[in-house]
């Protein structure tokens, strides 16, 4: 379970202080006047060494910052717990912050305090993290104002919490790999996550129809159920697939030209089973953490193409905007009703049990979502 408050920065002697927060990613300066805008103390979530993020990772107070220039102290509201932020936590994602850190990269927070520079934000907007990975799992955050992009605020907090990285992604991969026309159709596994959610959704509003493949497990029939309330056209277990002769299971529909693969192993080998001559199946994650293995008639006499999709390629200064611009789009369909998905909203003082849910420990869950709209800011 992770360590509490009790190593409260506060206890460590002020030179120790000090040297922390720098390293943080904060100014350690003294406070020159009693003019300066100060930031509230926050409490944040932090590891100094990478490994199980049950055991690295403990909460801690972080003292005020002054705000200079353009800075903007952002109060958060909500944060998610990523497969990527665990993976970064433990060490073996590609791109990783300098230790220590503060653990989180996308979440929604509203304007509590300017800068004298600021000119484009105000008091009481919704930002979020543009482009994401700044350390969320805070109660408060003094960042460039740069680094924020304003939203709208009739959404759901914890979908703002989680526009920047699930959903960002299906859209990405519907858009950036085949041409799709209405009435193709499309194939992945994994389709229970929020991306396969989303891809689901933002397919059906396309007219494209979805082939969607599921764990086995107990309660099956419901997520089936469930999935194709949100527009999917079929839905499968593994298990179900599990047999030489897969097409007469689709009915009328034709054979899928684009697949989507999170799991690996034999999972993936079923989506490229599926995929028609000249398919193009991509990769953008590997919850089984077995290899993708294409066969050589797949490649030759199928023509098969196999691609890997990794987001961080869209965090980058050219392509901010055009970013920005898609999360607006995504969250004018969650406002419309067009975009949902499951989500756990877990106060941030319950920061451990959501972590648990997070590592699988009790079981399948939803995404779990901090929330920090009810916590004091730290003294």
């Amino acid at each position: 379970m992770m360590a509490s408050c009790g190593l409260a920065l506060r206890g460590m002697g002020i030179a120790v202080q000090l040297r922390f927060f720098s390293k943080m990613g904060h100014r350690s300066g003294p406070v020159r006047a009693f003019s300066s805008i100060l930031s509230p103390g926050s409490k944040a979530v932090v590891y100094e060494h990478h490994g199980p993020p049950d055991q690295v990772t403990r909460m801690i107070d972080l003292p005020p910052v002054e705000l200079i220039g353009s800075d903007v102290c952002v109060k958060m509201l909500a944060a998610p717990i990523n497969p990527s932020d665990i993976n970064r936590i433990e060490g073996v994602y590609p791109v990783r912050p300098p230790l220590p850190a503060i653990g989180g990269s996308e979440g929604v927070g509203q304007v509590q305090s300017l800068g004298p520079s600021v000119r484009n934000l105000a008091v009481g907007d919704w930002v979020i993290p543009s482009p994401p990975y700044i350390g969320t799992w805070q109660t408060h955050v003094v960042k460039d104002e740069d680094a924020w992009h304003k939203i709208i605020k009739d959404v759901p907090m914890e979908y703002a919490a989680t526009i920047s990285i699930n959903p960002t992604t299906a859209m990405r991969m519907l858009e950036d790999f085949v041409k799709l026309n209405p009435g193709d159709v499309i194939v992945q596994n994994g389709a229970t996550s929020i991306v396969g959610q989303c891809i689901i959704q933002l397919a059906n509003l396309n007219k494209i129809r979805s082939i969607n493949i599921i764990r086995d497990r107990v309660g099956s029939e419901e997520v089936k159920d469930r999935l194709r309330r949100l527009g999917a056209d079929k839905v499968f277990t593994e298990s179900q697939l599990d047999v030489k002769e897969v097409k007469g299971l689709l009915g009328d529909l034709p054979e899928p030209v684009l697949g989507f693969n999170c799991v690996g192993g034999t999972s993936a080998t079923t989506v490229l089973r599926l995929l028609r001559q000249g398919g193009t199946m991509v990769t953008y994650g590997g919850m089984a953490k077995k290899p993708v293995s294409v066969s050589t008639s797949q490649l030759i006499f199928k023509d098969i193409s196999v691609r890997g999709f990794w987001l961080q390629k869209w965090m980058t200064p050219e392509k901010s905007q055009q970013f920005r611009e898609m999360v607006d789009q995504l969250l004018r369909l969650v406002r419309n009703g067009h975009l949902k998905y499951q989500l756990d909203l877990v106060p941030f003082q319950d920061f451990g049990t959501a972590l648990d849910r997070a590592l699988g420990k009790q079981g399948s869950r939803p995404k779990q979502v901090i929330d920090f709209t009810s916590v004091e800011p730290a003294q």
